[in-house]
């Protein structure tokens, strides 16, 4: 199962992980994605790794849940948030009709895409109507394992066609960025955010 792989990567690499990404300055995209909200709309933080953007939107006073499928990775964004943080795998999630928006930064991109296909409905249920979803991909046509994860790349016509098969959401924005972490520069992203019809 490519979720073991991924969780047991982040939970064994859980302190590296998060000194690495704890700092990583994503102020452009989160404000980005916050300007579409109203204030103290309420966000999930859709696999929040070390917590540095739960920590952000909490200080912007937004409500915030977090989920992470990392357990390791979980104590530490508890410790570095000040909220609980559930450890559930994505595919758990049930809510409906709940969020205003759904911050899934670099991390639904660790599913295949039949499961992303399945998760991103189970998303799009867990928004209000008119939720916005802000997601990331590495860009490419790649998926497999890569560095002991799993990853489905993504270009635009990838996801366009990929998200051809949700009804439920349509993309508002997408843009291209470059990896903000030191020495990663030469890592393309495809950010997009998806909108509930």
């Amino acid at each position: 199962m490519h979720d073991n792989i991924t969780l047991g990567y982040y939970d064994d690499h859980a302190d590296v992980f998060y000194k690495n990404t704890v700092n990583a300055d994503l102020g452009k995209i989160q404000e980005r994605f916050l300007a579409k909200l109203q204030q103290r709309a309420y966000i999930l933080d859709f696999g929040c790794g070390s917590g540095r953007d739960v920590r952000y939107f909490l200080e912007r006073g937004f409500r915030v849940d977090a989920i992470d499928g990392s357990k390791e990775l979980c104590k530490l964004a508890c410790e570095n948030t000040g909220i609980e943080i559930k450890n559930m795998l994505f595919q758990e999630l049930e809510e409906s009709g709940v969020y205003d928006g759904i911050w899934a930064c670099s991390s639904i991109l660790h599913l295949p895409v039949d499961e992303l296909e399945t998760v991103m409905c189970k998303m799009s249920d867990a928004l209000k109507n008119n939720g916005i979803i802000y997601t990331s991909f590495k860009y490419g046509t790649f998926a497999g394992e890569r560095n002991g994860r799993y990853f489905t790349d993504m270009t635009e016509e990838t996801f366009a066609e990929f998200l051809g098969r949700i009804n439920s959401l349509e993309i508002e924005e997408q843009w291209i960025t470059v990896d903000v972490r030191p020495e990663r520069g030469e890592e393309k992203w495809l950010n997009l955010i998806l909108r509930k019809r």
